[in-house]
């Protein structure tokens, strides 16, 4: 595409480019009869089997104890019944046996009464009539049971490799995406981030974090902690230096990476937890771990450092369930936000009891978490608020399901996967890349100028760069082979790169996927050659 065309697009979020490219890679895939592959976004392209048919089962289960409280011919049911409600359980599963996910249902409820000690029927009747819904959700944040299961869940998934001694108070969220919102909006009505504040990001990073500062609601002003390729993606001393700066208020992250996919290390957590310790006690620190399930024995910054942290998780990726929209805000209930609540001045206190004034004879007792459970229905409507209840048991599954699974089997075979298919697109490549054991293969970052430095030399890079747009690669990439990947500038990571998803697509497509953009670095390569009367070949 015409480089002058291309700067059309440089404002737009890489999301918005997608959709572009694929409407250029559609046509290309009819027009050859090939393969349409969009490697464009994470969401993948396997489900977790065994939750969801424990799920269904319930819900049959679920059905035949609200028709024992009522079974009106008209199609009315009554809500389901406590006292005895486990023993019914057991019964309508020896009799049931043979349906998809009943053993695995009673497998893990069992599991569940055993490990927290759960009054068997109180649990339950919290799954039967939460897969019925015929309730709001109450407690709001989160349900009773669910809380200690996920909990638990999370304290694996992020804090495998250095567990803190700290309990978290939960808020269960329509996924990633809302607790993004709800963070950033809660920060901002309890002025604990204000327009024109700094705030620090570990770049590259998931595009929104980029994004959403800029908007008007927050206008905040941004600093990037750059991470780059040659230092494996870690934090140096030079990036943590910026964070001393007391006019950074805030640091955020994704870890594992995204694009990067790199977790941090273990000597880049100690760094951030010795400047917290020992300069920054203030530090607001928001971590999006969605993909720490990905690596072996993960650790969250919430491990290091869970007073200052505001710990996001979702379930999308790892049980493929995007669809379901499950996610977690994860607060310490000892935690810098309440002090910081408490040590506000006067005036912005009295503004803040009078926001959540309808809630509480006590307003300015109101904790953080539960100020951000209000934030989310504009506190007005914090009667309502709550992730649904059929969704929450969707949760509790998915994490007892991984729970009861001490051998790992299932995160094994996820990983497998995933890093199957980056060694099919490294091969294909032509290149030699060795990954470590904090990388996560959930996506990569293609680094054109990287490699071509390293393979080609540094003349063919400058030429590269002064003559081609860096979406060119996309664009070609959807034109001439129907393939599509998002520009790696839209994350703040290096202007010639591409991300690519290991997750959405059949093995043979990443095969397909590296032959073709070695194709297209072949091209650049032979078009400076041609500029330059250098040979072709050779």
């Amino acid at each position: 595409m015409d480089r002058l065309k291309l700067h059309d697009y440089e404002a737009l979020s890489p999301f918005q480019i997608k959709d572009e490219l694929i409407k250029l890679a559609s046509v290309e895939a009819r027009k050859s009869n090939s393969a349409f592959l969009n490697a464009g976004r994470g969401n993948p392209n396997w489900v977790a089997t065994r939750p969801r048919e424990a799920f269904f089962a319930l819900g049959q289960f679920a059905v035949t104890e609200s028709r024992r409280v009522m079974n009106h011919p008209a199609g009315l049911g009554g809500m389901p019944a406590m006292a005895g409600c486990h023993d019914r359980l057991l019964e309508w599963g020896r009799a049931n046996s043979e349906m998809p996910g009943a053993d695995t249902l009673l497998d893990v409820i069992d599991h569940a009464i055993r490990a927290f000690g759960f009054d068997a029927d109180e649990f339950v009747h919290e799954l039967t009539d939460s897969i019925i819904g015929d309730n709001y959700p109450v407690p709001d944040r989160i349900l009773k049971h669910n809380a200690a299961i996920a909990h638990e869940y999370l304290m694996w998934a992020m804090c495998a490799g250095h567990r803190p001694d700290a309990q978290f108070d939960l808020f269960a969220v329509e996924g990633g995406t809302a607790a993004m919102c709800y963070i950033f909006k809660s920060l901002k009505a309890n002025r604990l981030l204000n327009p024109g504040d700094t705030i620090a990001l570990c770049t590259p990073i998931f595009t929104p974090y980029l994004e959403m500062p800029e908007l008007e609601d927050y206008s905040l002003e941004s600093v990037h902690v750059e991470t780059d390729e040659e230092d494996g993606f870690q934090l140096t001393d030079a990036a943590v230096e910026k964070l001393k700066d007391p006019k950074v208020k805030a640091f955020f992250l994704v870890n594992p990476g995204n694009p990067s996919s790199v977790a941090l290390s273990n000597a880049s957590l100690r760094k951030l937890a010795d400047l917290v310790e020992n300069h920054r006690p203030d530090l607001i620190v928001l971590t999006d771990d969605v993909y720490g399930t990905f690596v072996h024995d993960f650790t969250s910054v919430m491990g290091y450092m869970p007073r200052n942290t505001i710990g996001v998780y979702s379930y999308s990726k790892y049980f493929g369930c995007t669809g379901w929209r499950l996610g977690v805000i994860a607060v310490a209930q000892d935690n810098i936000f309440d002090e910081k609540l408490a040590a506000h001045p006067a005036e912005i206190k009295q503004k803040l009891d009078k926001r959540y004034g309808t809630l509480s004879l006590h307003p300015s007792e109101i904790k953080f978490v539960d100020r951000l459970v209000a934030d989310s229905r504009d506190v007005a409507l914090n009667h309502t608020a709550g992730l649904s209840l059929p969704q929450q048991v969707m949760m509790t599954l998915f994490s007892l399901c991984e729970l009861v699974d001490t051998k790992k089997a299932y995160q094994t075979a996820c990983i497998e996967l995933v890093h199957r298919r980056f060694h099919l697109l490294t091969e294909a490549l032509g290149i030699e890349v060795q990954p470590g054991d904090h990388y996560d293969a959930y996506y990569g970052i293609i680094d054109f100028e990287f490699w071509l430095r390293k393979y080609v030399g540094e003349e063919v890079v400058d030429w590269i760069k002064k003559n081609v747009h860096p979406l060119d690669i996309a664009f070609k990439l959807a034109e001439d082979y129907g393939i599509v990947l998002l520009n790696g500038s839209g994350f703040d990571a290096p202007n010639w790169s591409a991300r690519v998803s290991f997750a959405n697509l059949p093995d043979e497509a990443y095969t397909q996927i590296g032959c073709a953009v070695r194709s297209v670095a072949r091209g650049y390569v032979q078009a400076y050659r041609a500029a330059n009367n250098k040979p072709l070949h050779g």
